[in-house]
C-alpha cells in the first residue's frame, strides 16, 4: 500500500534527525566570504566537484573579489582560469553576465529573491536556493543535486526524477526549517554511505527507515 503524506512526514522528520546527529558539521561544501563569491562558485560547480571548485575559486577569488572586478576580465581571460571545472565557455558566459548585470541592475549587490536571481544569466532554481539558503539563511525551496536526487528517490520520499518535481516533492514532506540542512545531510550521506554504485546498507544510521535498504 503507498505510504501517505502524514507517514512520509513524519519518516523524513526522523531521518533528518538520525543524519544530523551523524553529521552535526553538514554545511555547504564550497568555499566563499561573500554571497556574491558563493553565487559565482556555484554556477561554477555544475557538472563538477566541489573539491574541484574549491581550487580554482581559491585564485579567482584573491584576485577579483566583487562583481565590478569580473568586468575587467575578458571571456578567454576567464575561460583560462576556469577552464578545470568543465564547460569553461558557457560558464564564463554567465558569470561575466550575471556580474554585469548585478553591477548594472542590483548595485553590485547579490538579490535575495528568487525571482530576481533567476533574472541573472546561468541561474537556475538550484543555484538561488544555494545562495538564498546558505549566504542569506533564506528556505526558498530545496536544493536538489545528484547525491538528493538519487537518495530522496532511495529513501521513498519522491518517486519523480526531473529536480524540479523532486523538489515539490520535497517542499511537501521535509519540514521547512529544515529546507537548507536537508540537501546537506543528503550529501554528505550520499559521499559517506548511500553511494550511487552501491550503498553501504549494513553501514547506514537510517537503515531501519529506508525502504530500499538490503539489511
Amino acid at each position: 500500500m503507498a505510504e501517505d503524506l502524514k507517514s512520509k512526514r513524519d519518516r523524513a522528520k526522523k531521518i533528518i534527525a538520525k543524519l544530523h546527529k551523524a553529521y552535526p558539521n553538514a554545511k555547504c561544501s564550497l568555499n566563499y566570504q561573500t554571497p556574491f563569491q558563493l553565487l559565482i562558485a556555484t554556477i561554477l560547480s555544475a557538472q563538477c566537484t566541489d573539491d574541484r571548485v574549491n581550487i580554482v575559486t581559491a585564485d579567482l577569488f584573491r584576485q577579483y573579489k566583487r562583481p565590478e572586478d569580473f568586468l575587467e576580465l575578458s571571456q578567454p581571460e576567464l575561460e583560462s582560469i576556469i577552464r578545470s571545472t568543465g564547460f569553461y565557455r558557457n560558464k564564463s558566459k554567465s558569470v561575466l553576465g550575471t556580474a554585469n548585470k548585478l553591477v548594472n541592475e542590483f548595485n553590485s549587490t547579490v538579490p535575495q529573491t528568487m525571482d530576481e536571481l533567476l533574472s541573472l544569466p546561468g541561474v537556475a532554481r538550484k543555484t538561488a536556493n544555494v545562495v538564498l539558503g546558505n549566504a542569506f539563511g533564506i528556505a526558498a525551496g530545496v536544493v536538489v543535486d545528484t547525491h538528493v536526487h538519487r537518495l530522496s528517490q532511495r529513501l521513498g520520499l519522491t518517486e519523480n526524477n526531473t529536480p524540479e518535481k523532486i523538489e515539490r516533492d520535497l517542499i511537501e514532506i521535509v519540514p521547512k526549517k529544515d529546507w537548507v540542512l536537508y540537501p546537506h545531510l543528503m550529501i554528505y550521506h550520499g559521499r559517506k554511505v548511500c553511494k550511487a554504485r552501491g550503498p553501504l546498507c549494513g553501514e547506514c544510521v537510517i537503515n531501519t527507515l529506508c525502504p530500499s535498504s538490503t539489511v
